[in-house]
């Protein structure tokens, strides 16, 4: 059989998908998250993904054919590019991959712009792209406004509750409010126990998600069309509550793959699949796009004020990211006690 890989790079990690070149969109025959350990470069877990993945491969007595690996800007890019060599590695826009997964899975309209809204843990990304060319309409991006954002915001609540933890920990039980309606945090020092519900996360959350709807509404005001679909991507868009405060917000039709966090790997699948020629690697400059440096608005939280005061637009990003061409696809001390499971796929 016929086997290919897709990597998708963050700035937390990386992810990787291993499948059939015909079954991008199935459940995988193998995947890794592979976090960044702070203080490393990125590219070490890039390259813990692509070996686990083709030992995995190799266990099976298969072979991997293709390999694509979404890049965010043009330096990540190059030093991917770099570290993996130059066999045959398909160097995909990350904004491009979740594009084409998308409307592989037939989530997106085939007319019209849809906004990208990526929320990962360092930041929030916007990419607003014309659905019927992949063309880049406008793009934007914000350190500081991600997942850790919320994390922090967690970590304080149950620190005036009595149960001292760290953000990390903080991050466990906000991840876990994906899959359970309520969480129960427990300080093993004192005994106290809080219990946290997806309401209580989303109320928290309120001023951070009124920005963000704030930064999508200036984003597709400077854009030629403005967006009519919203697509939530990244692990935060795993929580149910954040993405119905959100849906009310932005007044706009969501979409939410089932897995929002693996949607950039599994767009690279699609890369993988057209198998480039042995010793080549492909890269092709993005067309359009206009960079929208937008000062976000200021909120009552000083991680927030943070994020408002380190604006940046994605100028590296809109002029040279990297995507492959045009060609439409076919289909610590804490621990914490989750209640109320729902039925959602494990993380590997």
């Amino acid at each position: 059989m016929v086997l290919v890989l897709g990597v998708s790079v963050g700035s937390s990690g990386a992810r990787a998908v291993l499948t059939h070149s015909d079954q991008p969109h199935l459940p995988p025959i193998d995947r890794c998250h592979i976090p960044r350990p702070a203080r490393t470069s990125f590219i070490e877990p890039v390259l813990t993904a692509v070996r686990r993945m083709h030992t995995a491969a190799r266990q099976r007595d298969e072979f991997i054919t293709g390999t694509a690996v979404t890049c965010q800007d043009h330096a990540q890019a190059e030093q991917v590019g770099d570290a993996l060599g130059t066999g045959r590695i398909t160097l995909v826009d990350e904004p491009l991959a979740q594009v084409r997964y998308l409307r592989f899975t037939e989530q997106l309209p085939s007319s019209g712009s849809v906004m990208l809204f990526d929320l990962g843990s360092s930041g929030l990304t916007l990419t607003q792209v014309d659905c019927r060319t992949d063309t880049v309409l406008a793009a934007s991006n914000w350190p500081g406004l991600g997942g850790d954002i919320y994390n922090e915001l967690l970590c304080e609540w149950l620190d005036r509750a009595g149960v001292l933890t760290d953000e990390a920990a903080a991050g466990r039980y906000r991840e876990a409010l994906s899959s359970a309606r309520v969480v129960t945090a427990a300080d093993p020092a004192t005994a106290k126990r809080a219990v946290i519900t997806r309401s209580d996360l989303a109320e928290l959350c309120t001023e951070p998600l009124a920005m963000a709807a704030t930064l999508v509404r200036r984003v597709s005001d400077h854009s030629e069309v403005p967006a009519e679909t919203i697509a939530l991507l990244g692990g935060c868009a795993r929580n149910p509550a954040l993405r119905a405060r959100l849906a009310d917000l932005l007044e706009l039709p969501l979409v939410c793959d089932r897995e929002p966090e693996y949607v950039s790997a599994r767009g690279a699948l699609l890369f993988a699949a057209q198998r480039p020629a042995a010793g080549t690697r492909t890269a092709h400059i993005r067309a359009g796009g206009q960079v929208v440096p937008l000062a976000p608005p200021v909120v009552g939280r000083r991680k927030v004020y943070a994020a408002a005061a380190v604006t940046l637009g994605l100028g590296a990003t809109v002029a040279g990211l990297l995507t492959a061409q045009n060609g439409t696809a076919h289909p610590a001390r804490s621990h914490f006690v989750p209640t109320d499971i729902l039925d959602a796929p494990p993380e590997p």
